[in-house]
């Protein structure tokens, strides 16, 4: 595996552990898909 890919199986395991419960997981993600539609529409 190169860098980059341990890179994002770090972050995905930081980001997972992070989130108390499923739910709070999904409204992260919520989060990141409302900040990318405001990134595509400007």
């Amino acid at each position: 595996m190169n860098k980059f890919s341990v890179f994002l199986c770090i972050l995905a395991l930081l980001t997972l552990c992070g989130c108390e419960t499923l739910r709070g997981f999904g409204k992260d993600l919520q989060k990141a898909g409302n900040w990318v539609e405001d990134q595509a529409k400007q």
